[in-house]
């Protein structure tokens, strides 16, 4: 595993404490598969847990491929007790939608709040979301909506909100999202074609996006000057 608590620690000081009235939500993502976001991820909201005033919320935002609590279980000297599932959505608001949609025994539509909850680590500091892939069929697809109401309701609840988006290579989530979050986080690792993440960066902007910074996910790696050109 690589160590990344000084990356992280950079980002937290960069990034600055959540304002006290109103959460913030951060997500986090590659342009390539393999980067390492959902490392990232989870490393920043494990230090933002630690360090916050008040709980933080990591959503796994990989829709086809949950990881995050199993990773997260895998490691309970880090991590604590996992508590039990409970709702994700405050308000019964989603950020997402299953095309065509999910029914029941009974054959009337389930919410899609029903298919994702959360659980708690770190003593409650921590909570981490799950969405149940299990409940979808052959030919259905969870999407990400462009719509901020779920993000506008779990602000109140928690200090800072990360999404684990999955790259862009795979999903547009990343571009649905970025323009209801407060910024975007780039991951890059010395596998990263140096347009790639630049391209990532304008088509982010292009929609109303911040890109907030860069994280290089290897502690041995030496940056590229291209990217020191992404945030400028």
């Amino acid at each position: 595993m690589v160590d990344l608590t000084s990356e992280m620690a950079g980002l937290w000081a960069a990034l600055g404490p959540a304002p006290s009235h109103r959460g913030r939500v951060i997500q986090v993502v590659a342009a390539n598969s393999g980067e390492g976001t959902s490392t990232v991820a989870r490393e920043y909201a494990r230090l933002a847990a630690v360090r916050a005033r008040r709980p933080v919320w990591l959503i796994d935002g990989d829709l086809a491929q949950q990881g995050q609590l199993e990773a997260i279980s895998n490691e309970p000297d880090r991590f604590g007790r996992i508590g039990r599932p409970a709702q994700a959505s405050p308000d019964g608001s989603s950020f997402f939608v299953v095309t065509p949609r999910v029914t029941g025994a009974d054959g009337r539509p389930v919410s899609p709040t029903r298919l994702l909850t959360a659980r708690s680590c770190l003593g409650g500091r921590l909570w981490v979301s799950r969405f149940n892939t299990t409940r979808l069929r052959s030919g259905q697809r969870a999407e990400a909506v462009a719509d901020p109401r779920y993000w506008d309701a779990l602000r109140k609840h928690a200090d800072t909100i990360v999404i684990d988006a999955p790259s862009t290579d795979r999903n547009d989530m990343a571009l649905t999202l970025a323009p209801f979050v407060d910024a975007t986080i780039l991951v890059v690792s010395e596998s990263t074609r140096a347009a790639d993440p630049m391209i990532l960066r304008d088509e982010i902007e292009a929609v109303g996006g911040r890109i907030a910074g860069v994280v290089v996910n290897r502690s041995t790696y030496r940056a590229p000057g291209f990217l020191a050109r992404l945030t400028g």
